[in-house]
């Protein structure tokens, strides 16, 4: 059996960043802390944290941590159907979730007010690119994800959630400045483009599907704020992809207009969760897939089974 107070020191380092966080947040010496991991490293026979500032997991280490966020979960679901088999705990479970920024902005915000006022649960919101968020529950750095990520991720079920739409879009006076003479190749390789993050392909995605890729790479404002984002593109500052359930009201009202007026992509999300976590991640999966009907174009395809 495991050392579930090793697993504790483990998760605290993890989450904190360093032996001394942790071990305030445990109530308990540094030196504690270590020889508790020391212990466990020795048991499982491999490294579980990569010493430095601030430390940081092992793939095995995150899965540990993973693990003992289920078996948290596990006891909180059985705390709350027999409260008279385990004393009341004085934390409840944390929840690690990947979510991308636009689909945080939108629907699932309303996932997260149904899960939380039906619960004690807490949740930990990561924040990545919509193709990147499957990459971290694969690493075990999260329980579940909305990702991009429709392929078999191996140990967990994938759910298809609906299609985001986007369209390429700026204001009418960038556009006059900019695409005066036609939406054209040439045009796009002058014209500032606005970036999400440096994992953000949506632009680029955008001009390869409607066949306007500029030979050379077009300036880029990174922006990493969706709002502030938005807005960039309302007063001039550059052209980016929007989310027409997000975008509606600026482009009826004319603050911004689509480069090329029918041309969207569409972005299919899932989600998805170790296997081993059906039961117990079941309520927030109910959450999720509701507030996905009410807000995204519904899924063509079934669900993805785990092979």
């Amino acid at each position: 059996m495991l050392d579930y107070a090793g697993l504790e020191a483990l998760a605290a380092v993890l989450r904190e960043g360093s032996f001394e966080r942790a071990a305030r947040r445990l109530h308990v010496t540094p030196s504690a802390v270590s020889q508790r991991i020391k212990q466990l490293e020795e048991r499982v026979g491999q490294v579980l944290v990569r010493r430095g500032t601030p430390c940081t997991g092992t793939a095995a280490g995150r899965r540990l941590c993973l693990h003992l966020e289920q078996v948290a979960l596990l006891e909180h679901q059985l705390r709350r159907t027999h409260p008279d088999l385990l004393p009341s705990a004085a934390t409840v479970p944390t929840l690690k979730l990947a979510v991308n920024a636009d689909s945080l902005s939108t629907w699932f915000m309303d996932a997260v007010a149904a899960f939380t006022a039906g619960g004690e649960e807490l949740l930990d919101l990561r924040i990545d690119d919509q193709e990147h968020t499957g990459e971290r529950l694969r690493q075990g750095e999260v329980i579940a994800a909305v990702t991009a990520t429709g392929t078999h991720i191996p140990g967990c079920n994938t759910w298809p959630l609906g299609t985001m739409r986007y369209v390429a879009a700026a204001s009418p006076a960038f556009v006059q400045r900019h695409f005066a003479a036609g939406l054209t190749p040439a045009a796009l390789a002058r014209a500032p483009m606005m970036i999400y993050g440096r994992k953000d392909r949506l632009q680029d995605q955008w001009l390869h599907g409607q066949g306007l890729t500029p030979r050379t790479q077009a300036p880029r404002h990174f922006m990493p704020s969706a709002m502030d984002y938005m807005r960039a593109c309302e007063i001039g500052v550059g052209w980016g992809m929007h989310p027409t359930v997000l975008a509606r009201t600026q482009l009826a009202q004319g603050s911004l207009v689509e480069l090329k007026p029918g041309a969207v992509l569409d972005v299919p999300l899932y989600w998805a969760h170790p296997r081993s976590a059906q039961q117990t991640l079941e309520r927030l999966t109910q959450c999720v897939m509701a507030a996905a009907r009410a807000w995204l174009t519904a899924p063509e395809e079934a669900p993805v089974a785990p092979k």
